[in-house]
């Protein structure tokens, strides 16, 4: 059985909001497009194809045939790689279940210590060495004994995970850090160098905060950020978001976007859409609604791209370039 282990020192770090304007970082190529497999299809192989209709070659793992990776049979284990290594498709991130809606602080720590156990020999086959956790729900703990928990805990994991060759990467969602960059910062802090960022462009109006403000306090510390989710929302008269496909609703995606690459995001890009599949609601459409609705996202998102990289209109009365001017090459996607 997994035990704990003591934590590590890591150097303070701060949340302050940073100015808006590009900075002199520059990314170091065009990010990897991917997507979280699950919710375009349920089993590996429609995942696969699903990612590789939009001309991707990567994934992100959460559940395979409605089971978490963590939880496959040594047997369904296998088949995944296999299926990763025919189509030659890598994996750029796991989801796991740590310190998720379901795990609370005052739940058994054992649960998400095991898991951690598997996905360290799991990651390691499947050469990725990002895992996404949470930050654990309060359980009805009250205020000081959830952060006390909270970052306990966070330590523990990230030690062992460092010492796996693993980085976890804690998402803007469900737990004691999920809606705020300070205590994000804090939980930095704590873990060390085993735990960075992933940060979601769509969660926040179901957790009750502005994700684009969230990331603007977050950019001081955006070689904490290594991988990024994108989903989009408007909100409906009840005030629950309506998810939709990137840069069709309200949640200022293409800024988020624009702030990330001005100063040097450098990771995975990876669609959550949330239309057809809602896990957190036991939702899922048909087969078929699911595969359209993962390749219509896959699409936007590069759409989006392109207006985020295309120059700013030139104002009136600006000559035309000249027509032996060359144009600039497409990016790599």
């Amino acid at each position: 059985m997994p035990t704990e282990t003591e934590p590590v020192d890591a150097k303070p770090v701060d949340a302050k909001p940073v100015d808006a304007e590009p900075v002199d970082a520059k990314p170091p190529g065009p990010p990897v497009l991917a997507g979280i497999g699950d919710e375009a299809a349920l089993g590996i192989e429609e995942q696969l194809a699903a990612v590789t209709a939009l001309g991707w070659r990567s994934i992100e793992l959460r559940t395979v045939d409605g089971t978490p990776l963590a939880e496959l049979s040594e047997a369904a284990f296998d088949r995944v790689v296999g299926a990763l290594a025919h189509t030659g498709v890598s994996v750029v991130a796991v989801d796991a279940r740590i310190g998720g809606w379901a795990r609370s602080a005052a739940g058994d720590f054992t649960d998400d210590l095991d898991e951690l156990a598997v996905l360290e020999r799991r990651c390691a086959r499947l050469g990725t060495r990002f895992v996404r956790v949470m930050s654990f729900p309060a359980g009805g703990l009250d205020a000081d004994a959830w952060e006390r928990e909270a970052l306990r805990r966070m330590r523990v994991l990230a030690a062992r995970a460092d010492a796996a060759g693993l980085t976890l990467l804690h998402e803007n969602c469900s737990g004691w850090a999920g809606a705020d960059a300070d205590r994000t910062v804090r939980l930095l802090e704590a873990a060390g160098p085993g735990l960075g960022l992933l940060f979601d462009t769509g969660n926040g109006p179901a957790h009750g905060y502005d994700g684009h403000d969230l990331l603007r306090r977050l950019l001081r510390h955006v070689d904490r950020i290594l991988h990024v989710h994108i989903k989009d929302a408007v909100l409906g008269p009840d005030g629950r978001p309506r998810y939709c496909e990137p840069g069709a609703g309200t949640l200022r995606v293409a800024e988020s976007l624009r702030l990330l690459l001005a100063h040097g995001y450098g990771g995975a890009l990876s669609i959550e859409p949330h239309i057809a599949v809602r896990p957190h609601e036991n939702h899922r459409d048909s087969a078929d609604q699911c595969h359209a609705a993962f390749l219509r996202c896959g699409m936007a998102l590069r759409r989006l791209l392109d207006s985020v990289a295309a120059p700013p209109p030139a104002p009136p009365g600006t000559p035309a370039p000249d027509a032996t001017t060359p144009a600039l090459p497409e990016p790599a996607r």
